[in-house]
Formats: structure tokens, C-alpha cells, sequence
């Protein structure tokens, strides 16, 4: 249903303002909340949010500490490291009334744990949408299976940090069968912020000639090869992309997307859905939020993107 009702037409606090930038983050959810007024939201789903066992988020915040490859030498402050009461917590601050539990392996036997993690904090945090995870191994359709009928609602895949082919063998029995179920995956397969073996848009694109009909949801807008997957999202209808960090000025000054996609993006915009990285981002959330409005796309556009394509997609 959509979440949205006539609201003043506030304006909103610019990106780097005080309001966005203010002591405490009692600043930002004010800023959040005129965001939303001004559109006329009561609230916003957000697709790509972290949550993972304490032990393995430490890891990837150690990651990101030291500059690891994968993130392209990048310096990369960890803008909420905090407990994961406090994490949920500013994220309803904020007006998020559903997220994910972003969650993934690097190698195999990870994953059947990790889809135990994750159903064991959907169900005691129910505003989470019940994510579960995948790799290419033995087993792996077994595990799928048993987490969608336990109620997994969305998986992630990382075909970056995983190292494996989305397209290996081994995953085409789990593929079809989300395909079957209609579940989404939100799928970090583009080459940024650094590339891999597997990344960009050929892998994918064998996966859904295979399985035309599965919802993936690619990350990032598939950062830098944005043209190349919104040409995947324009062959496949089932095929999304999210917002996670694109048009921010950090991702701005090394991957740019290129403004002649810009009306590709605004004729998908029942396909575009609002993604974070929440809390592994180097600027405040709120700025993700000014960096879509400032595309200058519209407030449908915009409506749809923050609410109500998730919405639909995910029955809420």
C-alpha cells in the first residue's frame, strides 16, 4: 500500500547544511522528517541496510579500517559504528519502516550459519525484512529452500566480495527456485568500488537468460557499469536497481554516473529502489536522500523510489 499523505511544502535542508550535519543525530532525523514531509511520506523502505553477526560486521568494519582492496583504497570512515540496538534504532529515528539484514559469505559453509543469524534477528526485529544469504557450493539449493520456507522475503548476493561466478552451475537450482518463489536478490555484481573476476554485467546477464523471471535487484545501480545493467533492467522487466551510494558525492568524484542515463533511469522509476549501506557509509544517511532529489527527476519519481516500488515489490 503506499505510505504517503498530503503533506506542506517544506523545503528541504540542502545537502552539507547544518540541519544534515548537526550535532547529534537527533539533527539528521529532523532533517529525514522534512525530507519525507516535503514528499509527503510517513516513510521510507530502505533495501540495502547491514545487519550480521557482531563478529563478522567487526571484520568488515577492520576491512574498511584499513583500506582493504576490495574498496578500492578508498578512505572510508564508518559513519554509524555502533551497537546494533543503537543502528536499529536510528534507523526508525529516520522513518525506515522496513530494511534488510544485508548478509553474505566469502566462502563456503558460511552461508547456512549466516541464514541462521539472520531468521533468529528477523524475529526478534520485525520491521527487518527476513534476509538469507547464498554461495556457489554443494548444498546450496537445500539451504535456499529451507530459509524461503522459513520466510526469507530477500537474499543478497556478493558476487564481488564472494569471488564466484553468479552463473556457476552449482547456483542454477537455487535461482529458479527463487525465481519460482518471486523472492528478490539484491546482488552487488557491479565493478565497483574495485572489479572482480566476476563482476559486471556478462555473468549476470547469463544468469537471466537462463532465468528471465528472477527479481534480482542489482546493487549500487551497478556501479560504474550503470548503462550496461539499466540495459538489463530494460530487457528483463522483473530486474531493479537500488541507490545504494550512487549520485553521492563520494561515489561522484571516482564513479560518476553519467547524465545521459539519467531519463533511463527516470522511465524505470517503478524499478528503482532505495538503497543505503547503512551504517557502513562515509557520510551521513540523510545524504543519500539529497543526492536522489537533487537528480531533479520529480517527486513522483521520488516517491516512488523511498516507498512505494518496494512496497509493492514486497507486499507491504
Amino acid at each position: 500500500m503506499n505510505d504517503h499523505r498530503p503533506a506542506p511544502a517544506t523545503a528541504a535542508t540542502p545537502v552539507g547544511s547544518a540541519g544534515a550535519h548537526g550535532s547529534g543525530h537527533g539533527a539528521e532525523a529532523e532533517a529525514i522528517r522534512r525530507f519525507r514531509e516535503r514528499l509527503g511520506l510517513a516513510a521510507l523502505i530502505d533495501v540495502h541496510t547491514h545487519f550480521m553477526p557482531d563478529r563478522v560486521l567487526h571484520k568488515v568494519w577492520n576491512y574498511f579500517d584499513t583500506n582493504g582492496p576490495l574498496i578500492g583504497d578508498l578512505d572510508w570512515p564508518i559513519t554509524y559504528r555502533k551497537e546494533e540496538a543503537e543502528r536499529t534504532a536510528l534507523l526508525r529515528s529516520f522513518g525506515v519502516r522496513s530494511f534488510t539484514s544485508m548478509l553474505y559469505p566469502h566462502k563456503p559453509g558460511m552461508a547456512a550459519w549466516l541464514n541462521a543469524w539472520a531468521a533468529d534477528f528477523a524475529g526478534r526485529t520485525p520491521d527487518c525484512l527476513h534476509t538469507a544469504t547464498l554461495f556457489p557450493e554443494p548444498g546450496v539449493e537445500t539451504y535456499v529452500r529451507a530459509a524461503v520456507e522459513a520466510g526469507a522475503r530477500v537474499f543478497k548476493a556478493h558476487v564481488q566480495v564472494g569471488a564466484y561466478d553468479p552463473a556457476d552451475e552449482l547456483l542454477d537450482g537455487a535461482w529458479g527456485l527463487l525465481a519460482e518463489a518471486g523472492i528478490p536478490v539484491v546482488i552487488h555484481c557491479g565493478s565497483g568500488p574495485a572489479p572482480g573476476k566476476y563482476t559486471g554485467p556478462g555473468p549476470v546477464g547469463r544468469v537471466l537468460a537462463r532465468h528471465p523471471g528472477l527479481r534480482l535487484v542489482v546493487a549500487h545501480m551497478g556501479m560504474p557499469e550503470y548503462e550496461e545493467f539499466t540495459g538489463l533492467a530494460e530487457r528483463y522487466p522483473e530486474v531493479r536497481l537500488d541507490t545504494t551510494m550512487a549520485f553521492t558525492d563520494f561515489t561522484e568524484r571516482f564513479m560518476p554516473f553519467p547524465p545521459r542515463a539519467l531519463p533511463r533511469i527516470a522511465a524505470l522509476g517503478d524499478r528503482v529502489l532505495l538503497g543505503s549501506d547503512f551504517p557502513n557509509i562515509p557520510y551521513p544517511y540523510v545524504h543519500q536522500l539529497h543526492a536522489l532529489e537533487r537528480l531533479e527527476l520529480g517527486d513522483e519519481w521520488l516517491r516512488a523510489v523511498c516507498h512505494d516500488n518496494a512496497a509493492r515489490l514486497f507486499g507491504l
